[in-house]
C-alpha cells in the first residue's frame, strides 16, 4: 500500500487516480432505514451479501432458506436448511425472484460444511445451527454482489441495538414468500431479557442472539439461514446473526423474538473451514485509494426453513 501511494505520489496526473475494489459491507445503494411497523421492500440491491439457498425440483430451482456471502466463495447459511438428499445452487444479486436480473447469477455449490455438532436429530435444540457453503466458482464483486463483513470474535450487540433482518420468507404466518427481498428492523433482545421464563428460557444459549419480540416484526418461514445485519461504528454492515427458529405459535409472537445463530461465536470455526477468506481477512473494508481523499416447551420451535424433509 504504501508503495502504491508513492507512485500516486509521483504520479502528476494523480488527482485522477481511483482504484475501485470492493471491501466489505458497504453497499453501492445504501439500504432505506425506517422504522415502520412491519416489513417492507428493500431498496433494490442494497442489500447485495443477500443470497437466495434454492432446492432442485425436477428441472426447476425453488427459494428454500437464504443466505449471506462473506468472501468471494463462502456464504454462511443454516445447518438446518441443508438437507444430503437436495441438490442446491446459490443465487446472488438477486432482488426479485420471479425476474432474471442484469447482474444476478446461479452457482453449485463445490463442498457444504455443517458444523460437525450439528445434531439434525435433535434439532429442535438448535444448538450450533450453521454451516458455510463454497461456491464451484468465485464471483467477482460488483455493485450487485458484494461481502458483508463478520463480527470480531465475541463481540455481543447491547440490548436494544437496531439491526435488521432480510429475506424472501413467509409475509406473516402462513402467508406467501416474498417475491421482492424484505427487511424488517429487529431491535436486539439482551440475553438476561431473552432467557426470562416467559420469553424463551434455557432454550436460548449464550451463542443465539435474539431480536424482535414485539410481536409485529420477525422473520418468518423461507428467512432460515440469512442474515441479521447490524450497522458498526464505522457504517459498515456485520453479519451478526444467521435466522435459526422462532416460535411455533407465529412467526410475530409477543416475547418470541427470532432467535439467530450468534456468529462471532463461531468466527475461529469460519476462519478454519474457510481458511480465513472472509474479505475482512484479505483487504479493508472499504479500500478506494484516492489521493485527497435466553423447562421450555421444545414443541412450540418453527424452524424458518422451507422444503426441507425435516421442516414443519
Amino acid at each position: 500500500l504504501m508503495r502504491l501511494l508513492i507512485l500516486l505520489h509521483h504520479n502528476p496526473h494523480n488527482h485522477q487516480c481511483c482504484l475501485p475494489a470492493y471491501g466489505c459491507g458497504l453497499p453501492t445503494y445504501p439500504p432505506t432505514l425506517t422504522r415502520v411497523v412491519g416489513g417492507e421492500d428493500v431498496r433494490e440491491n442494497s442489500w447485495p451479501w443477500q443470497v437466495s439457498l434454492q432446492y432442485q425440483s425436477g428441472s426447476s430451482f425453488y427459494h428454500t432458506c437464504g443466505g449471506t456471502l462473506i468472501s468471494n466463495q463462502w456464504v454462511l447459511t443454516a445447518a438446518h436448511c441443508i438437507s444430503s438428499s437436495r441438490t442446491y445452487r446459490v443465487y446472488l444479486g438477486k432482488h426479485n425472484l420471479n425476474y432474471n436480473e442484469a447482474g444476478s447469477r446461479a452457482i453449485s455449490p463445490s463442498k457444504i460444511i455443517i458444523h460437525e455438532n450439528w445434531d439434525a436429530n435433535r434439532i429442535r435444540w438448535a444448538h450450533n445451527d450453521i454451516a458455510l457453503i463454497k461456491l464451484s466458482t468465485p464471483v467477482t464483486f460488483t455493485d450487485t454482489i458484494m461481502a458483508a463483513c463478520l463480527p470480531n470474535a465475541g463481540d455481543i450487540e447491547p440490548h436494544g441495538t437496531p439491526c435488521y433482518v432480510t429475506g424472501w420468507g413467509r409475509l406473516w404466518t402462513g402467508g406467501p414468500l416474498a417475491d421482492a427481498l424484505q427487511q424488517a428492523l429487529l431491535p436486539v433482545v439482551g440475553h438476561s431479557t431473552c432467557t426470562r421464563s416467559d420469553w424463551w428460557g434455557s432454550l436460548v444459549t449464550s451463542n443465539m442472539v435474539c431480536a424482535g419480540g414485539d410481536g409485529q416484526l420477525a422473520s418468518c418461514n423461507g428467512d432460515s439461514g440469512g442474515p441479521l445485519n447490524c450497522q458498526s461504528y464505522d457504517g459498515s454492515w456485520e453479519v451478526h446473526g444467521v435466522v435459526s427458529f422462532g416460535s411455533g405459535m407465529g412467526c410475530n409472537y409477543p416475547k418470541k423474538p427470532s432467535v439467530f445463530t450468534r456468529v462471532s461465536a463461531y468466527i475461529s470455526w469460519i476462519n478454519n473451514v474457510s481458511g480465513k477468506a472472509s474479505v475482512r481477512n484479505i483487504s479493508s473494508r472499504y479500500f478506494i485509494i484516492h489521493f485527497f481523499s435466553h423447562v421450555f416447551n421444545t414443541e412450540n420451535v418453527n424452524y424458518y426453513c422451507l422444503n426441507v424433509d425435516t421442516q414443519a
